[in-house]
Formats: C-alpha cells, sequence, structure tokens
C-alpha cells in the first residue's frame, strides 16, 4: 500500500513538473513576429472579424476609452451610444498575458525600437537597437502604455493579427494603427481584460 502512494505521489509530482516544463518552453518560444528588417506584406487579408469596424459594443465607460479583449483579440475604441470601433489584434503569448488599467503616456510615429533586457535574454538574435522604419517590428506607430515596457504598436507580420504570439505587447495592422493613432490623445484611458466582460 505505501508502495502504490509513493508511486502515485511520484507520478504526480512528475506531470506537474512537466506541466510546468511545458508552460516553461512555450514561454521560451520565439516571437516570430519580431522579425527585424523584415517589410510587411501590405496584401495580407484580415480574416473578415479581425478588420477594422463599427460595432455594438455595450460599456460604462466613457467615449474614447481604448477597451482590449486579449481572448477575443480585438481592440475596441468606445464610441458612445453603444458602439465602438473594433480592430483586431495580435496578443500575448502563454506566460506573457497580462490585465490592468493604464493610460497611454506617449505615441511614436515609425518608432525606434530597443529591446528590454529580458526579450534580449529570451532572443539574443535580437538587435540592441533599430531605427524606425517599414522593417521595424514596432511599425508605423506606438502607443506607449504608462511607465511599463508594453506598447499598442504596428506590425512588420500582419499575418500574425488574431493570433496569441508577442511578448505582452498589442499589434495592428500598420493602417489600423495609424487610424487609432490620429483618433486618441496621450492621457487616453487603457483597460486590458484577460476575459470578456459579462
Amino acid at each position: 500500500m505505501i508502495h502504490i502512494r509513493r508511486a502515485t505521489w511520484l507520478h504526480l509530482v512528475a506531470a506537474a513538473g512537466l506541466m510546468l516544463s511545458i508552460t516553461q518552453a512555450s514561454a521560451q518560444q520565439p516571437d516570430r513576429g519580431d522579425q527585424p528588417g523584415l517589410i510587411p506584406d501590405d496584401s495580407v487579408q484580415l480574416e473578415p472579424e479581425f478588420q477594422k469596424q463599427m460595432v455594438l459594443y455595450r460599456t460604462t465607460e466613457a467615449p474614447g476609452t481604448i477597451i482590449i479583449s486579449t481572448a477575443d483579440r480585438h481592440l475596441y475604441l468606445v464610441q458612445g451610444n453603444g458602439r465602438a470601433l473594433r480592430y483586431g489584434i495580435g496578443v500575448g503569448r502563454d506566460g506573457f498575458t497580462w490585465q490592468g488599467l493604464l493610460k497611454i503616456s506617449r505615441k511614436a510615429e515609425w518608432p525606434d525600437w530597443t529591446p528590454p533586457p529580458e526579450m534580449i535574454a529570451r532572443q539574443p538574435y535580437l538587435p540592441r537597437f533599430m531605427a524606425g522604419g517599414p522593417g521595424n517590428p514596432l511599425g508605423a506607430r506606438a502607443m506607449y502604455l504608462g511607465a511599463t515596457v508594453y506598447r499598442i504598436h504596428g506590425t512588420n507580420q500582419p499575418d500574425t493579427i488574431g493570433t496569441a504570439i508577442s511578448s505582452g505587447c498589442f499589434r495592428l495592422v500598420n493602417s489600423d494603427v495609424a487610424d487609432l493613432y490620429e483618433r486618441i490623445p496621450v492621457g487616453t484611458k487603457v483597460i486590458v481584460r484577460q476575459k470578456p466582460e459579462l
């Protein structure tokens, strides 16, 4: 009986270790969207669900608020009267998801990119600095979220929209991020949610 309990306990510990290693391995996978120098293919056609569109959206948040639903892979810009402008986005992969309430602290056109040390540790092939331009993984525009390393930005890989692949930032196709950039000021409230609001 003791040997059976010990064997069961060892199996449980081994299974928990395997689950932890799988989670850690998925968090260590390279971000295929970060391909410095890759010029975006503007002919990529997004699935209809991820194309920019006006939608019915019930919320108590004020017009001009950004609500990011990572589970749905959508960013909503609240318009009021039960409507929002919805954009398709790419979100953080397993191990790089988060939620919270922030404000847009800065905006930049064709931003330079300096990958944070944590990203360099995971992906040592990345450049330490890259000037803004079409081949920059941040794309055409970036809106910085508070004092964090996270941003809402464009991408040089539009085929990653609708996926969970980034290191925690939210990416839009360049035409959509340029549209959003023009619509919101610094100080805009941003709500990041993991689960849809009921």
